[in-house]
């Protein structure tokens, strides 16, 4: 896996929050839906959040690859590699644990709030 897709991540998590901070910054009671807090382009949280998950799922799998590879004596791999692809896959977890335990957290505002 490229650094890229780790840049690209992040750069969604940044859109994600500024697309969240411009819609509570702007809800008046208006149910202008998600296209008004994204802009232009319309940004489909659930899409993101679907594609920011197969992106950490990617980057599991290719360090269980990798590392399977390295423990059967595979000569095209070597252990700086898979220890890299292996820190790679615990960092965009951890991310996505934190993501969700602010979803989960932001929820139970918005529940309490109801009642």
């Amino acid at each position: 896996m490229s650094e890229i897709d780790v840049n690209q991540l992040l750069n969604q998590m940044r859109v994600m929050a500024q697309a969240s901070q411009a819609g509570a910054a702007g809800g008046t009671g208006s149910a202008a839906g998600p296209e008004a807090a994204g802009g232009a382009e319309g940004v489909d949280f659930s899409a993101m959040l679907k594609q920011s998950i197969d992106t950490v799922n990617q980057y599991q799998q290719a360090s269980g690859d990798m590392s399977k590879a390295f423990v059967t004596g595979d000569p095209n791999t070597n252990l700086s590699d898979v220890m890299i692809a292996m820190q790679k896959a615990s960092v965009s977890f951890e991310a996505m644990k934190q993501v969700r335990n602010k979803l989960v957290e932001a929820y139970q505002q918005v529940m309490n709030l109801s009642g």
